[in-house]
């Protein structure tokens, strides 16, 4: 079964519809230079109105080990994603889950992965790498990278994913999970519920066959 995940939400008006329509997890990014940063405090207060089952996700990069594990505690995070420059032994130790972002170039090479899952990470999520980005690119990358990872973790295809190529990227490498923010919005921090409805239906379609 592949799982969904929408980034990116700000409010709770797109959280409680992307949870109507069956999403397994929601990405709050904290980062202040994205322009779909949120608070620890508005998450708490977004995850206040939805049901129960389903994951948020914090997005950081760079933070430090004390302000994550804060950050986590008062919004009430169930898993973290660390989307930045994070060395394998800083992704150790935490006291929840952790998501290892991987920017992919030209290509996406033993080196790059193999530190990260001796230190114990066992999930990673491959985006598009961009000078002076850390995601949020809206462009998609080589996926035989992608199948080249699933050899170390679980992987989570993101990286310009839309409701127009979602399928694909299942068929081309049957991700543990795929992942869209930009893809489904109107404008940066706005979710466009009609591409959210078609994302999540295209994706969810291949356990219902």
């Amino acid at each position: 079964m592949t799982r969904v995940k929408i980034c990116g939400i700000t409010n709770v008006e797109d959280a409680r519809f992307v949870v109507e329509m069956g999403v397994d997890a929601l990405g709050f990014i904290f980062y202040e230079k994205s322009p779909r940063a949120i608070t620890p405090e508005r998450v708490r207060d977004i995850l206040s109105e939805l049901p129960p089952f389903v994951t948020a996700v914090g997005v950081f990069v760079n933070e430090r080990r004390e302000t994550v594990e804060r950050i986590a505690a008062l919004a009430g995070l169930g898993t973290l994603q660390l989307h930045g420059d994070e060395s394998p032994e800083f992704c150790e130790g935490f006291s929840k889950p952790v998501v290892r972002v991987l920017r992919v170039g030209e290509t996406l090479v033993a080196g790059q992965i193999e530190p990260y899952a001796e230190a114990g990470v066992t999930t990673f999520l491959l985006d598009k790498a961009k000078d002076g980005f850390y995601g949020g690119t809206g462009e998609t990358f080589d996926w035989r990278a992608a199948v080249f990872a699933k050899s170390y973790g679980r992987v989570i295809l993101s990286g310009g994913m839309t409701p127009d190529n979602v399928r694909k990227g299942i068929e081309s490498v049957s991700p543990y999970a795929v992942d869209s923010g930009s893809g489904v919005e109107s404008e940066p921090g706005k979710k466009d519920h009609a591409k959210v409805k078609a994302f999540i239906e295209n994706a969810k379609r291949d356990t219902e066959s």
